[in-house]
């Protein structure tokens, strides 16, 4: 196990860290789920093989974002897309790959991470279409008001990852990065606000570098947020109403 946890850090570097759990030990990835957890790659030595696992967290993180224990047919091509593409294997819920010698160790950790990263990304999948028609009327909104926005903008976090915000809007003021948050689902509520706060944090260079503000706009036509879920959103980013169009400007055009 040592001597394992050595090559981890001769091959991966600082940012990947190593403690021993018997069976297995731990590898501590630079990776995180949409929600900001970190993601594990779990390893265990037998023989000439190491096989390395997220020991089925990724798909349980999956299932606890929907009331739904049940994937769709699209949800289970895409998941096995990711496998195919990372080339992982997906065996009683687990993500899995084998390395047959120290040198393929680094290749494989990265594999599993990148797979479960991309796994729990299928979350973005389950957003009903009632997000979609939000985001629309939204658009249309900033369109009406003369707000110059654009729509799905990619961004690069300091962890590496990019994320997808809803919309980018740009005034003489200032700019401001603008996520939807909307659900039909109560039990989704704080998995949704947890992922704007992961994304949020990720993004948190860019208010240094330039005059931009975070603003998570909550959809509360649908009775499903609780107090908490906005004290959490409001710790990193202004918080918006779409029940309260006017006051949505203002915030926008503020200077």
């Amino acid at each position: 196990m040592t001597a394992l946890c050595g090559e981890i850090g001769s091959q991966l570097g600082a940012l990947f860290s190593c403690t021993e759990q018997p069976p297995y030990t731990r590898i501590r990835t630079p990776f995180l789920y949409p929600d900001g957890d970190v993601i594990d790659v779990f390893a265990k030595p037998s023989d000439h093989v190491i096989t390395l696992t997220d020991l089925g967290e990724s798909l349980r993180w999956l299932r606890m974002q929907t009331p739904s224990p049940k994937r769709s047919p699209k949800q289970r091509k895409l998941i096995e897309d990711v496998c195919l593409t990372h080339g992982v294997e997906l065996f009683s819920g687990m993500l899995t790959a084998r390395a047959t010698s120290h040198q393929e160790l680094a290749f494989a950790v990265t594999s599993v991470a990148q797979a479960a990263m991309r796994v729990a990304d299928v979350w973005f999948t389950l957003r009903t279409r009632s997000v979609q028609s939000v985001t629309d009327e939204i658009d249309e909104f900033l369109t009406e008001r003369a707000i110059p926005h654009d729509r799905w903008v990619k961004l690069p976090g300091r962890s590496g990852r990019s994320w997808t915000i809803d919309f980018q809007t740009r005034t003489d003021a200032r700019s401001s990065f603008v996520q939807v948050l909307s659900t039909g689902s109560r039990s989704a509520a704080r998995g949704i606000a947890e992922h704007a706060i992961a994304t949020w944090h990720d993004l948190s260079h860019m208010r240094a570098q330039q005059l931009v503000q975070f603003v998570s706009l909550i959809d509360d036509t649908s009775d499903v947020w609780a107090a908490e879920d906005f004290n959490l959103v409001e710790s990193l980013s202004e918080v918006a109403r779409w029940s309260r169009p006017d006051e949505l400007e203002a915030l926008l055009r503020a200077a």
